[in-house]
């Protein structure tokens, strides 16, 4: 089982904040953490911070004791929602590995937390560093200790801090590295990265993480090949949609015969089903490659139940009746937990996600309301133009590259939206300052596995999470 945990920009800075105070003494504070168990991952999201009073406590630059009683509401949380406690403290003369002290107190306290609870769970310690960077371990039942392999945080960045460096570069990436340095293109090989739709903006940006050197992607989309596709989809031949083959089993053997060592689960389903929102869940980040609003709903939903970072991409090809183009423009949207969501940034609307879940799940309700004018018509059969969908998924691999090794020359929180009119070449930005906050997804943030999963009861299964 791998372990990980995540926190997004705001949780961090309030951690950083209490725990480097400026005297050079140790500090801490107490975590309510979310959990996801899947896929061989086990994820504690941040969901609470409890800062323990400086003045509580007894430090010193190195040891740090603090009443227990500020335990005492959250483990009473943690048992009535089936969540994680997570101790966090920090190092200010920037020790990067857990001392002695660390092992007795961490062993001493996860453990009372382990019999308190009597959940058979694993908790978790973790330390942050003067810079930021934090280290984590979990304590199972058993009284053992197990490292964290990844400490996330998603915020106007993206920070993944990995306990070793892993510089080993492969020779196709050494361009890549001579740009972006050895430590992002490490990072990228050790990265998990889910992407829903696998079509006409899903299948070039997929064939650029690829070549990018992505460690591992899990590949979502229900349709099958069809000649319709074959105008825009990278990797897939006449052969294939003769055949009618499942898009994310042509793309998983294809990118198989690239060779470049990333691995694919590819998933033939939708994403809301429970299986595939695990899975996805367990990645690092997601792109949302589809036009779909009701699966954009979800993946908004599930990135900040899971605190990941989201990529959206849109294209939008508007003809005229009569022949010619009207508009092209495509759309790439940062999305972090916490913040502004689609909805709130207005690209859809309840009554969007409506009519489409009406028209897969009751198509005759879905037509006699059509006619009655009490829903919108949902759009089919859009234009869509191979150069177009591929330039705007190189804007967001792009995006994930800016995020992750910080090149322009703004901060990146100039650019939550950006979009590009091609047939009057523009660029538009949105600052993430400047949107409203989501009021309905802010207040998920960290949640984890709840039942029904994403509290959306088609993602019910018996009560199991």
């Amino acid at each position: 089982m791998e372990y990980v945990l995540r926190l997004t920009g705001e949780q961090h800075a309030q951690l950083k904040a209490h725990l480097f105070p400026g005297d050079g003494l140790e500090a801490a504070a107490l975590v309510l953490c979310g959990r996801l168990r899947g896929r061989g991952r086990h994820a504690f999201m941040v969901r609470k911070v409890v800062l323990i009073p400086h003045a509580e406590c007894k430090r010193t630059a190195v040891t740090i004791t603090w009443p227990t009683l500020f335990a005492d509401d959250l483990i009473n949380e943690a048992a009535k929602r089936g969540m994680a406690i997570l101790k966090v403290h920090s190092h200010p003369g920037g020790m990067d590995t857990f001392s002695g002290y660390d092992d007795k107190s961490d062993a001493s306290f996860l453990g009372s937390v382990c019999t308190i609870l009597e959940d058979k769970q694993p908790h978790a310690s973790a330390v942050m560093l003067p810079c930021g960077r934090m280290f984590a371990r979990v304590l199972d039942d058993n009284g053992e200790f197990h490292p964290v392999s990844l400490v996330s945080m998603v915020g106007e960045d993206m920070n993944l801090w990995y306990p070793d460096p892993g510089r080993d570069i492969p020779e196709f990436a050494r361009r890549h590295a001579q740009v972006f340095g050895a430590g992002t293109v490490a990072c990228l090989r050790r990265m998990r990265i889910a992407v829903i739709g696998c079509s006409g903006t899903g299948t070039p940006l997929i064939e650029q993480l690829v070549r990018l050197g992505v460690g591992f992607l899990v590949l979502v989309d229900p349709d099958r090949s069809e000649w319709k596709n074959l105008n825009r989809m990278y990797m897939t031949k006449t052969s294939d949609a003769n055949l009618g083959r499942f898009k994310v089993e042509v793309l998983a053997e294809a990118i198989g015969h690239i060779g470049l060592g990333t691995e694919v689960l590819p998933l033939a389903q939708d994403l809301a089903t429970p299986d595939v929102v695990r899975a996805v869940a367990s990645c690092d980040m997601v792109f949302g490659c589809t036009d779909s609003f009701a699966a954009r709903d979800v993946l908004n939903r599930l990135a900040t139940f899971y605190t990941l970072p989201y990529i959206d991409i849109g294209v939008q090809l508007r003809a005229l009746p009569a022949g010619g183009v009207d508009q092209i423009t495509g759309a790439v949207h940062y999305l972090q937990p916490g913040k502004s969501s689609l909805k709130s940034r207005g690209i859809y609307d309840s009554e969007d996600v409506r009519a489409e879940l009406m028209k897969r799940d009751d198509p005759a309700e879905y037509e006699k309301q059509l006619v009655q004018k009490y829903i919108k018509g949902v759009q089919e059969d859009r234009p869509a133009v191979i150069s177009v969908n591929s330039m705007v998924a190189s804007m967001a691999v792009n995006e994930l590259l800016a995020r992750i090794h910080r090149f322009r020359y703004d901060d990146n929180d100039a650019y939550a939206t950006l979009r590009y009119a091609v047939h009057e070449p523009h660029v538009f930005k949105d600052a993430e300052g400047d949107l409203n906050v989501c009021p309905v997804l802010a207040k998920e943030v960290g949640r984890g596995n709840v039942t029904p999963l994403l509290d959306r009861p088609e993602l019910s299964e018996g009560g199991k999470v």
